[in-house]
């Protein structure tokens, strides 16, 4: 399951692919990503191998991490939106073992039309948007709704 490709239903919906490709991309950062101390160190690690590129129009693309960096949609190694970096930047922070969340943002409950990911390190959370430059940034939205990646992960039972 390298790639899911489909018409945006409903946000159960794409949450329930989101947290499939996540499972999908662990092993694989497991295997890949070097142990950070800090979140910033890998920012800084993950940033310059991903290139933002728009969904096509009417789609729904979720990329896991190996798919993402290796042989994605595109054809260009990192290329994806804020989803596909989602899923390998939640992947990756849970391989360091770090308290893992993802934020979804829009103007409603109902409406996101950005997402992104974090972490929270002794109490403080530290935001992982790979659509910004710069580590521990976010843009501002009326609405932001923060799920913990293991409450994500349980929320759906496995097919």
């Amino acid at each position: 399951m390298a790639v899911i490709k489909k018409r945006y239903t409903s946000l159960d919906e794409c949450l329930k692919h989101l947290r499939l490709q996540i499972e999908e991309s662990i092993k694989y950062a497991d295997k890949v990503t070097p142990h950070f101390t800090h979140p910033a160190n890998f920012f800084n690690w993950l940033k310059p191998q991903l290139t933002y590129k728009k969904d096509p129009r009417g789609v729904e693309l979720l990329q896991s991490m190996p798919t993402l960096l290796n042989n994605n949609f595109y054809g260009t190694p990192g290329a994806g939106d804020c989803d596909c970096f989602t899923i390998t930047a939640a992947a990756c922070c849970m391989v360091q073992n770090w308290r893992t969340f993802i934020i979804l943002a829009g103007r409603n409950k109902y409406t996101p039309v950005h997402i992104w990911s974090g972490v929270t390190i002794n109490g403080q959370d530290y935001h992982l948007d790979f659509t910004n430059k710069i580590p521990n940034f976010t843009r501002y939205y009326p609405y932001t709704q923060k799920l913990y990646i293991n409450e994500v992960i349980n929320k759906q039972p496995k097919k």
